[in-house]
């Protein structure tokens, strides 16, 4: 396979001269997305105590969702007919609107909106961060820009709540709006001297999947509201509703003539179990949703300390990549795609068995640990996941929908992977009982993709 070039580019060739602007509007992109989702996470209770609205608190987080994954199924479209000059130019300009009317919202009915407008921007930049790297960069570099690129959901891990922390506790909430807008205007002036007007290639005619957005966008809604309603029985129906309307929308994806996904993701090659082995990845990774959470709970930690352990995880991932986008040859690249499940669910297996330790230093330790496992098990096979999706195809449209999908893949088991972790939780007697139940879920689930895992990443036989 292609994909697994045995003489890959550096990152002195990423990140050198030629491909420095490019590089940086790439990950500027997606780290603004994965930024502000932290960002604003931080900032909502100083938010409401001034704006008001706590009763639509969650829906601030649900909205800006849904409208990533809406978004995100257009990217393919929107790229293919405006090129990636203009794509971005689009997408920073939604996001930096967005940004500014939370910055100027009066009421938290505005405050929802603005968010709805965010989550536009923001998922056509998840989705362009991808889809880019296959239309401007040669081949050789994808495996570490994919790297790049995914590093950066690791980055608003890390920034996101030390920033929005740091203007809560001023009680200038706003001002971090106006930061997060002075910064996406500072990546669209890069953009011009950075990306082409197109790629070269002949779009025809592509048209927006609008009843995979009906549908997809109704599944979403609904695994949303599951994570957010009480009643465990509600939560069930939600979950298994929205599990329906996926289905649905994967039937009809394979029956259009211009779907969301490429021809070759229903076909009898490895692309389907490389989407579902990123879906399960991220699906595990929303575990960090709680851990602060367990932190402060069962292990007597400081708010402060509780969010470095939360950090954790995408420190891990950041660590993963960075190693593993270094790794070329077909036969290690496999086994790492492998491991990476196998170290998410050891890791993960790990957290839930230390949770009924008495808690000490060491046993804090040890859920860090466990804890850096499994991220690193995510960030190891994500690179070489998301540079197999985009060489999978090599008809250019099929190409551009085959990289698109990889954030929108994310966002929806992002979706998914939140509202099971609420479902876990919510089952548990106790604090640690939750505890233990989110962390063995989440384990078992990594375990199972392991599977996927192996028929993601062909075996390819050695020449004599």
């Amino acid at each position: 396979m292609t994909i697994l070039d045995p003489s890959p580019g550096t990152w002195g060739d990423l990140l050198g001269r030629r491909y420095l602007g490019t590089s940086v509007v790439l990950a500027g992109g997606v780290a603004l997305c994965a930024i502000n989702v932290y960002l604003t996470t931080s900032l909502l209770p100083t938010a409401v105590n001034e704006i008001g609205g706590e009763h639509y608190y969650s829906l601030a987080s649900s909205v800006y969702l849904i409208a990533s994954v809406i978004a995100a199924l257009t990217v393919g479209a929107v790229l293919l007919r405006l090129g990636p000059r203009a794509s971005y130019l689009l997408g920073l300009g939604i996001f930096a609107a967005g940004v500014l009317a939370c910055f100027l919202a009066p009421t938290m009915e505005v405050f929802l909106l603005a968010r709805v407008v965010q989550g536009l921007g923001g998922g056509l930049l998840a989705g362009l961060g991808y889809a880019v790297i296959n239309a401007v960069l040669p081949r050789e570099l994808w495996t570490r820009a994919s790297a790049l690129v995914s590093m950066m959901w690791g980055v608003g891990t890390l920034v996101g709540p030390i920033v929005g922390g740091l203007f809560a506790q001023l009680g200038q909430w706003r001002a971090a709006y106006l930061v997060l807008l002075i910064v996406t205007l500072c990546v669209a002036v890069l953009v011009p001297f950075s990306l082409p007007r197109g790629t070269g290639e002949r779009a025809g005619v592509v048209r927006v999947p609008y009843l995979a957005l009906v549908i997809l966008t109704a599944s979403t809604a609904l695994i949303s509201a599951a994570s957010v309603v009480e009643a465990p029985l509600s939560k069930i129906a939600a979950v298994i509703l929205a599990l329906i309307l996926l289905a649905v929308f994967l039937l009809a994806d394979r029956r259009a003539a211009d779907g969301v996904f490429p021809r070759a993701t229903f076909g009898a090659g490895a692309l389907k179990w490389i989407y579902v082995t990123i879906a399960v990845l991220s699906a595990a990774s929303t575990a960090e949703i709680f851990i602060p959470l367990f932190g402060q709970r069962l292990g007597g930690l400081s708010p402060l300390l509780a969010g470095f352990l939360g950090a954790v995880l995408a420190v891990g991932w950041t660590l993963g990549e960075i190693w593993s986008a270094e790794k070329h040859r077909p036969g290690t690249v496999r086994r790492i795609v492998i491991a990476g499940p196998l170290l998410v669910a050891g890791g993960l297996a790990a957290v839930a068995a230390f949770q009924n330790l008495a808690v000490s230093l060491p046993v804090l330790l040890l859920w860090a640990l466990g804890l850096l496992l499994a991220g690193a098990g995510i960030g190891i096979a994500w690179p070489h996941l998301a540079a197999a999706a985009m060489g999978a195809v090599a008809d250019p449209v099929e190409g551009a929908k085959a990289s698109a999908a990889i954030s929108t893949v994310q966002l929806i088991a992002n979706a998914f992977g939140a509202a099971i972790a609420g479902l876990l939780v919510s089952f548990g007697s106790s604090t640690l009982a939750s505890a233990n139940l989110l962390y063995a879920g989440f384990a078992a689930l990594a375990a199972l993709v392991c599977c996927a895992a192996v028929r993601a990443i062909p075996r390819v036989r050695s020449r004599a």
